[in-house]
């Protein structure tokens, strides 16, 4: 881990922390770089689609932007949210779809220090496909967890619900951890291809990061 220079980010946007918390606000993303400073984390990826590699990410720790909330002692998830805007992703003008993309972690989780929130990747500024201009990472989670574009994080006491758990919860659970001896209906878990390889190989509990984040879940 390295600090980097903060120019990574230089497009206006705004995050909003919310629900119950001391500190109430909205950031512009540039504002929480200046102030928290970027580091580099070199993370598992892995797909819930049984693929995976390893990303260079650039930000800051999640647990930064919890404790600058200061969440009261009944807050024991966040619930975030993804932008929302149909002329931009096209996408969203589909009906069948609870846009925007919603996702949710416990309290717990989010101060891990693997969980990560980040603005860039391969040393770049976040390309809009990859979740510009800022985005989580949880390594330890399927990779529909690491929800990309951010634009709110609510703090709440109720286990909030998610996008895919909503749409296909058969297939899709909240927790959402790596487990290769859980299947997912359609394939196996236990087995992975590596994306720029093609060399397939076992899948590891909770991606490899079993000793930082194992304790979690009792």
């Amino acid at each position: 881990v390295w600090q980097l220079s903060p120019h990574l980010v230089t497009r206006p946007w705004s995050l909003e922390v919310k629900g119950l918390v001391a500190r109430p606000a909205v950031y512009d993303v540039d504002h929480l770089v200046r102030r928290f400073g970027l580091e580099e984390r070199i993370y598992r990826l892995r797909c819930v689609e049984a693929w995976s590699m390893v990303v260079p990410w650039t930000g800051f720790p999640l647990s930064r932007l919890v404790e600058l909330a200061e969440p009261s002692t009944e807050a024991r998830f966040i619930r975030l949210e993804s932008f929302f805007d149909p002329e931009v992703a096209p996408g969203q003008r589909k009906s069948s779809m609870p846009w925007p993309y919603y996702e949710g972690l416990s309290v717990a989780e989010a101060t891990n220090p693997l969980a990560f929130m980040a603005t860039g990747i391969y040393g770049h500024e976040l390309p809009k496909q990859h979740g510009a201009p800022i985005r989580l990472a949880v390594p330890w989670k399927y990779g529909f967890k690491s929800i990309k574009s951010v634009t709110s994080i609510e703090f709440v006491k109720e286990r909030p619900r998610s996008f895919w758990n909503d749409v296909a919860p058969e297939e899709y659970g909240f927790w959402a951890n790596v487990r290769p001896d859980i299947p997912h209906p359609r394939w196996s878990q236990a087995w992975e291809t590596d994306i720029g390889t093609r060399e397939r190989r076992p899948t590891i509990a909770y991606n490899g990061y079993g000793k930082q984040v194992a304790h979690l879940y009792g």
